[in-house]
């Protein structure tokens, strides 16, 4: 890369600049809904099915980049794992922040989300029987606290205080599943790499997706849509489903887990920026204090002393790489 100038030659060098570029992509998903929302007469599943119809491709392209890495061969039991991580984490994660987002802001949507790894303790800490720690549940509390002075506004100002509610359940079901597909991806990470496994997940929760769209109704209405929902959705499709994920595994391998998750908390804050600039959304004294909340709980959560994991890998320090980053 010789013709570019230093610094972003550095920046690709190091991995700084793909972390940077998956927290903006994953960040812009709820825009893209929203604009989506905005432009024609669309559904929560219409538009997940064209989003999915339009990235199914590229997650077929994420396997076939990722093959021959010394991953060992997939047998029918991990394909049936991989058929319900996908039904948790592509699937109805996505379907629920789908319904959620037809009632609440983008900014409020990406806070519910990013309290996802609080989930995952929960669960880990009953599946393990262990008790989480007072650092982890005071960590917890704040994150709460900030979420919750932040849906307190959005029902004072949004002009539906029910609906907020209904929006907020939908996206906290999404926290939810996604927690559990994140719950159970450490088996099979020890058999492939991150991005073939979030290929495949993608591959099947597309199908699935697909499958449901084409049970309670037709594909003429998709091909009827107007121009500015395809496009949206081919947006998201791209900039903030398969891109990301490919951006993250490169960051990871150059500048490891750790690192690369300190960047993804960029996520909620481009979120709200971007929700005001491109959606003229309201950005409140309330809002930044509930997201700096949210934002310095996730990041107590984070183990206190762990070893960085040598670049190279895809495969590194699970928990560091996903309580602590950004949400696919």
């Amino acid at each position: 890369m010789p013709n570019l100038p230093a610094p972003l030659h550095r920046a690709l060098a190091n991995g700084s600049l793909y972390a940077v570029l998956a927290a903006l992509g994953f960040s812009f998903k709820a825009i893209f809904v929203k604009l989506a929302y905005a432009a024609g007469p669309v559904d929560a599943i219409a538009l997940l099915a064209l989003r999915m119809a339009l990235a199914l491709p590229l997650f077929a392209w994420l396997v076939w980049s990722s093959r021959g890495r010394g991953d060992t061969p997939l047998t029918l039991s991990d394909g049936m794992r991989v058929a319900l991580l996908g039904l948790f984490g592509y699937y109805l994660a996505s379907l629920f922040d789908f319904y959620g987002l037809q009632f609440i802001s983008a900014g409020l949507e990406r806070l519910i989300l990013f309290t996802y790894p609080t989930l995952v303790l929960l669960i880990q800490a009953v599946i393990q029987r262990e008790r989480p720690s007072l650092r982890t549940l005071a960590a917890m509390g704040l994150c709460y606290l900030g979420l919750g002075i932040a849906f307190v506004h959005d029902i004072g100002t949004a002009g539906g205080g029910n609906l907020v509610v209904v929006g907020s359940l939908w996206v906290f079901a999404s926290a939810v599943t996604y927690a559990l597909y994140y719950s159970g991806t450490g088996m099979m990470l020890k058999r492939m790499s991150s991005m073939r496994l979030a290929g495949l997940c993608g591959t099947a929760s597309s199908l699935m997706v697909l499958a449901h769209y084409l049970l309670v109704a037709d594909v003429a209405p998709l091909l009827q849509l107007p121009g500015a929902v395809w496009g949206n959705a081919a947006l998201m499709a791209l900039f903030s489903t398969v891109l990301p994920i490919y951006w993250v595994a490169l960051a990871i391998q150059r500048m490891g887990p750790t690192h690369t998750a300190a960047v993804g908390n960029l996520g909620p804050v481009l979120t709200v920026l971007a929700s005001w600039a491109i959606l003229g959304e309201q950005v409140s004294l309330y809002q930044i204090v509930g997201l700096a909340l949210v934002l310095f709980g996730v990041s107590r959560l984070k183990p206190a002393k762990k070893a960085e994991a040598q670049p190279g890998s895809l495969r590194q320090d699970r928990e560091d790489s996903g309580l602590n980053g950004s949400r696919q």
